[in-house]
């Protein structure tokens, strides 16, 4: 039912500044801007987002795959890798070296020095603080690819590749993704991630259950079962989650299956949609999903 991401929602309290950041930083673009419709806010089943401007950036590669901001007041509480729901955006570059030392005296953060992934040594990535506090990672796939994805930057700082999920139960997500949505879905292994255990205080050799919704060769997501400290994303009723709000996906068919809308698909005029349909549900892990048709 999946087979592509195509954007990256961000809530963000200033988004001159978090414009400036990924544009200057990372070679984006924008690729549109404008002020959430009561239309759009109704089909994200947040009214509060309506009348607030938001800008759409697209990577130097021109690869199909957006990221949205929207600017939104903080929310007490939240803070990355503490609350459940979507945690990271992991974005493909070419040398996540560079791009590292680059960010000295910038809005990005570095949290996590460039190093091979410890369940793929083949994978080099880094982990950086974003201006709005987001996480993201940024990874060299090598041109022999790794196990499931296929794909290499075509720019300096590319697309979105894969996008990560916290939540506290590992089986309730597998089987969401695996039985709501018909995806694939990996067994979990034990992974060492280190942003996640600092952020956390735990002790550099604790395993954290991971597994994959590999539903392409492009395009995966992480499942990651979290410690038990971390709880429910705050969120103002009516409103975007803070931080990594939402990720929207095309699918092949929005009929395909019956889904537990939360924000019935209907036609958006707005970019990336150009007159596509789209709804909106909520997965087991709090992480709200913005399905897509394909054209």
């Amino acid at each position: 039912m999946l087979t592509a991401i195509i954007a990256v929602t961000l809530t963000v309290p200033d988004l001159a500044a978090a414009q400036s950041a990924y544009v200057a930083a990372l070679g984006y673009r924008v690729a549109a801007e404008g002020v959430v419709s009561r239309a759009l806010a109704a089909g994200w089943n947040a009214p509060l987002a309506e009348g607030r401007r938001y800008v759409l950036l697209q990577p130097a590669s021109g690869e199909p795959t957006w990221l949205r901001l929207v600017q939104s007041p903080p929310v007490a509480g939240f803070e990355a890798m503490k609350t459940h729901g979507w945690n990271s955006n992991e974005i493909l570059v070419q040398d996540p070296d560079a791009l590292a030392a680059s960010f000295v005296g910038s809005p990005f953060r570095v949290v996590g020095e460039p190093r091979p992934l410890s369940t793929n040594p083949a994978v080099r990535a880094m982990q950086a603080i974003g201006p709005a506090g987001e996480l993201n990672y940024f990874t060299r796939i090598p041109p022999s690819g790794s196990v499931f994805i296929k794909t290499q930057a075509r720019s300096y700082v590319d697309r979105t590749f894969i996008v990560v999920l916290g939540g506290a139960s590992m089986q309730a997500m597998q089987a969401f993704y695996r039985d709501t949505l018909g995806a694939p879905v990996t067994e979990p292994v034990g992974a060492k991630i280190h942003v996640l255990q600092d952020a956390w205080g735990l002790p550099r050799e604790t395993d954290t259950p991971l597994a994959l919704v590999n539903f392409s060769t492009g395009f995966a997501i992480e499942l990651d079962e979290y410690p038990p400290m971390a709880g429910p994303r705050p969120r103002r009723d009516g409103d975007l989650p803070p931080g990594m709000a939402m990720v929207s996906f095309v699918v092949d068919s929005l009929e395909a299956r019956p889904l537990p809308w939360v924000a019935a698909p209907a036609a958006r005029p707005e970019s990336p949609y150009d007159g596509r349909r789209a709804g909106v549900l909520i997965g087991a892990a709090g992480e709200w999903i913005e399905l897509v048709e394909a054209r």
